[in-house]
């Protein structure tokens, strides 16, 4: 895209001065085409996509490269759009130098994904509260260092170095857009501003009310009722469009989730709007909604029951779906037997769980040195617990695990079956990465490595009208110079099907389509299946947790 051709080039720039090129395009761009975005050939260039992914053609031949996101169909052209994202630097600041960022990442040069990718922004964190990143954002540099090809354990060390100040430029995807210049002109009036209330308690209302219009997405403040306590702060003002709260994006939000996010928080309520001065909503109806808009209000009573979707069923990845591991990983499977004193604890703290919702298995997040497992020496942090005494744990939630390890550590004498797994491509050593509060967790990279047997898979069902995009692009496939390597999510586009489902994420494994398995397919043999589904497919993934930093 245009603003990372643009990045790229400030780059090249600074290495040879002398060099000349073609004009600087603009920071924020619109690719017409997708020529205008070709990636320079060869599987190793897989860290100069970044954006480029979203807008390169579904029939390009680019190893590594699939993009769903845009169909192309003599149907399609005359309603083409362009595809806007741009490039802008987030200053962000922390009171406590040692606070989480509270963003997952995933991506690195070491995996198909090349760019740093925000996987998930977690809620009344320091990034939350700023409201400027979102799931999606490729982190280009930190603190002016270019992240932009560093392998994943590399990029987790700069963003997890202490300082109140921290600089991030980031690469965002805004979407398609088929806005005529004109009506573009008119976002140098547009403003965009954060406002921070603060609620006594859970139960106080804002005294907002909100709508969704039908000819334009996102949500509108329609109405501020008097005495609430947005019209008492007085920052928030009727049509302005709301674009976060406390870090969840609402760019295509509906009323009803902003409502849920409001009722749920519990002292500050950090909103992040934008205004155009000049443009008018009508007024309120007395019911608080407008014949054109679907509408909710945040000012008290009984809760928002806006509509739910039931948490889709995983489910153990079939025989048929199953992998080898990819290149540079390995694992190593252990039996450790020890004789105990029957109150001697195993001494092990353990995470995970398949009541997880990434459906992750037991994996031990210390080893204590009170325990007989410290003393044995064999059982490390981060291997998988498989079974203990011949009880399968890999089946298990977290509270049933607690109490299989507590029931048998009861006996003289334990046998645990464990995994280790092997990173070969990151040398570095492994990085204390906290959950929130005390606990450790693995990095993303690792889950990479876990044998597909142990994998729990979804089926995420995307539907779409003809004239619409999937709306996200993917990396890996088969190539000949890397062998078989899964293929991920790379990029999801606001505004489109995969967007608004919500339920696919950056970073996600894709493991089939419509029942079909991608394992040993190249992109070439993937872009027809997906091209095919005019209006319905169903994707199974594979979604592992970010590194969080």
């Amino acid at each position: 895209c245009p603003g990372f051709k643009k990045y790229k080039s400030e780059l090249q720039r600074k290495k040879n001065p002398i060099s000349k090129g073609k004009e600087d395009p603009p920071t924020k761009g619109e690719t017409n085409t997708p020529k205008d975005a070709e990636v320079p050939g060869g599987g190793s260039s897989l860290v100069a996509e970044s954006s480029g992914a979203a807008v390169v053609s579904l029939g390009t031949a680019e190893p590594g490269l699939v993009n769903p996101a845009f169909e192309e169909t003599e149907e399609d052209l005359p309603h083409r759009t362009s595809l806007v994202a741009e490039t802008t630097t987030i200053e962000i600041h922390r009171e406590d130098l040692e606070e989480e960022l509270g963003i997952r990442i995933v991506g690195g040069k070491d995996t198909p994904l090349g760019n740093i990718v925000v996987q998930e922004v977690l809620r009344d964190s320091v990034i939350a509260a700023d409201g400027r990143i979102a799931p999606g954002d490729h982190i280009l540099e930190v603190n002016g260092v270019n992240i932009s090809s560093v392998t994943h354990c590399q990029a987790v060390s700069f963003l997890r170095h202490p300082g109140p100040v921290l600089h991030l430029m980031v690469l965002q995807e805004k979407g398609f857009s088929n806005k005529t210049a004109q009506q573009d002109s008119s976002s140098a009036n547009r403003e965009v501003i954060h406002v921070t209330l603060i609620k006594r308690d859970r139960s106080e209302p804002l005294g907002i009310k909100l709508i969704r219009k039908t000819d334009e997405a996102g949500i509108f403040i329609l109405d501020l009722l008097e005495g609430g306590l947005a019209a008492k702060n007085g920052r928030l003002s009727r049509n302005d469009r709301v674009l976060s709260i406390n870090g969840q994006d609402l760019r295509q939000g509906t009323p009803e989730a902003a409502a849920q996010i409001i009722q749920t928080t519990e002292s500050r309520v950090n909103f992040v709007i934008l205004r155009q001065p000049g443009v008018q909503l009508p007024e309120p109806a007395e019911d608080g909604s407008s014949s054109n808009s679907s509408s909710s209000s945040s000012s008290g009573g009984s809760p928002v029951h806006h509509r739910r979707r039931l948490d889709q069923n995983h489910y153990r990845r079939k025989s048929t779906y199953q992998k080898d591991l990819p290149q540079g990983y390995a694992s190593h499977e252990k039996t450790v037997a020890i004789k105990k004193e029957p109150k001697e604890s195993l001494g092990i703290t353990i995470g995970g769980g398949r009541d997880n919702k990434n459906k992750l298995p037991i994996y031990v997040t210390s080893v204590q040195p009170i325990g007989c497992l410290f003393r044995d020496g064999r059982i490390k942090r981060g291997d998988v617990l498989l079974s203990i005494n011949g009880i399968d744990l890999t089946h298990l939630n977290y509270y049933e695990a607690v109490a299989a390890l507590k029931s048998n550590a009861a006996s003289h004498s334990v046998t645990l079956k464990a995994l280790e797994i092997l990173s070969l491509n990151s040398p570095e050593a492994p990085l204390d990465v906290r959950e929130q509060g005390f606990s450790w967790s693995p990095l993303w990279i690792t889950w990479l490595g876990l044998p597909s047997y142990l994998h729990f898979c979804q089926d995420i069902v995307l539907s779409k009208g003809n004239l619409e995009s999937w709306g996200f692009s993917i990396v890996g496939g088969f190539e000949e110079s890397k062998g078989n390597q899964p293929f991920f999510i790379k990029t999801i586009v606001p505004g489109t099907p995969a967007f608004r489902d919500r339920k696919l994420k950056c970073g996600d494994e894709i493991v089939a389509v419509n029942g079909v398995p991608a394992i040993g397919m190249s992109n070439a043999e993937l872009i027809p299946m997906l091209k095919e589904q005019r209006n319905k497919v169903t994707l199974t993934v594979v979604s592992w947790p970010g590194s969080l930093v």
